[in-house]
């Protein structure tokens, strides 16, 4: 009996998922476990795997459909049920007959129009296919994956052809077949991956696109900006750090660590902020789980650190660093992405002072953090000294929260961070 390959449920809120691409074609034997398509869901991009060895018997959804959650996108079967697949048949008797070449040509002629597409698919700079997790390893590893030829559907190249490439493997030829495509180049110029020349947005940014514009369309944000005096939570820093014979590994007195404590102890003190809303829906989450946007050459990406509340600073600190570590690397599993009930999201690196961070729905407010302020003050002898000031945006949603709430809310966090003993109560 034929098992079926079924979109995954990937969060929460995920009733569908569309099929980015196949790596496998009907036909094709496969092991439990091999990665057979990628598929893509509100938050992210996920490798759906084989649920049993076989045959790839029938694929159900193509490349750009959208699937409801635990429907079929495809059937394996047993490696005996391979000749009843269509697309396997053309192949098999050709190599199979060579006695019988006289017979044969009709069979033959599949062959080539099947082969033939894979080549200009790699050759033009804006028509290669490349899996997320493909293009991420070849990035780390400097590899130009433009000179790689995919063996997964339409040519798409795989995390395999990446790992198996090597440049005395790089054909000869893919250098002056390039070469007449340069003038072509802009939209492939930009640098920005997800972006197709002529097309539409793939992969990672298509979802990010669909899921933006879900939350601006179905929230009433507003966005409320202060500056938060952290001289305390500085000299707090230093005298805890000043007691530890050895470095502090796990990021437990980094800013990222204390202001996500400051902000899980306002939502205890706020539970209509650690809430959800969605289809009308508004629900109170007793856990807090925070997420932490972390970006990646594909997109954004919000990793979840989950019963926050239970946690101490070490745990906090340790539960954000492999979390954060994790994303870049590709190795979270589908359950970290989901089940946030706050984000917070930090531009500081970049320089930025305020911004408009847009929620990540169905959470109905977002923290952002900008980039630290020397501001020259008076103190109480009327002295003009530096006082280090943190920039907060707290953009939240209307519908469900007044403005004054979302000040108060804002101010519990302000207090937190000015008042740092009380992170480790």
């Amino acid at each position: 009996m034929a098992t079926a390959i079924v979109m995954p449920k990937l969060g929460l809120t995920m009733t569908e998922g569309t099929v980015v691409s196949w790596d496998k074609q009907v036909g094709d034997a496969v092991k439990e476990g091999d990665v057979l398509a990628t598929i893509a869901s509100e938050k992210l991009t996920y490798d759906v795997e084989a649920p049993a060895s076989g045959v790839i018997t029938e694929i159900v959804a193509q490349e750009g459909d959208e699937v409801p959650i635990k429907e079929p996108i495809g059937y394996i079967g047993a490696a005996d049920e391979a000749p009843a697949a269509g697309g396997s048949a053309a192949p098999e008797p050709a190599a199979a007959t060579p006695a019988t070449a006289p017979s044969t040509p009709a069979p033959q002629v599949p062959v080539t129009p099947v082969q033939a597409p894979v080549a200009p698919s790699t050759a033009e700079g804006a028509r290669i296919f490349i899996t997320p997790l493909a293009k991420k390893i070849a990035a780390d590893k400097g590899i130009d994956y433009t000179q790689i030829q995919g063996t997964g559907g339409h040519g798409r190249i795989t995390r395999r052809d990446v790992a198996n490439f090597t440049p005395s493997a790089q054909p000869a030829t893919p250098e002056p077949v390039a070469a007449p495509v340069a003038p072509a180049t802009p939209a492939t110029t930009s640098g920005v991956p997800g972006y197709v020349a002529g097309a539409g947005l793939t992969g990672m940014r298509q979802v990010i696109a669909k899921n933006m514009m879900h939350s601006v369309q179905t929230t009433a944000t507003v966005t409320l900006q202060r500056r938060v005096n952290i001289t305390a939570l500085m000299a707090f820093r230093s005298e805890l750090k000043g007691k530890f014979t050895e470095p502090l590994a796990d990021g437990q007195l980094s800013l990222t660590t204390l202001l996500a404590r400051a902000v899980i102890l306002a939502l205890q003190a706020t539970p209509e902020m650690n809430a959800w809303y969605q289809d009308g829906t508004y629900t109170k989450v007793e856990d807090v789980n925070i997420g932490l946007a972390v970006g990646l050459p594909d997109g954004l990406i919000v990793p979840v650190v989950k019963q926050a509340q239970n946690m101490n600073l070490t745990l906090l600190g340790r539960g954000l660093k492999d979390k954060a570590s994790r994303a870049q690397d590709g190795k979270l599993k589908p359950d970290e992405y989901t089940g946030s009930t706050f984000t917070i999201t930090n531009l500081g690196h970049e320089h930025i002072e305020y911004f408009t961070p847009i929620i990540n729905s169905p959470e109905i407010g977002i923290l952002g953090v900008g980039a630290l302020q020397q501001q020259l003050v008076l103190d109480d002898q009327q002295k003009v000294i530096a006082q280090p000031e943190l920039p907060l945006s707290l953009t939240f949603d209307h519908q469900i929260i007044d403005g004054q709430q979302a000040a108060i809310f804002l101010d519990k966090i302000a207090n937190y961070l000015q008042a740092p003993y009380q992170l480790i109560l």
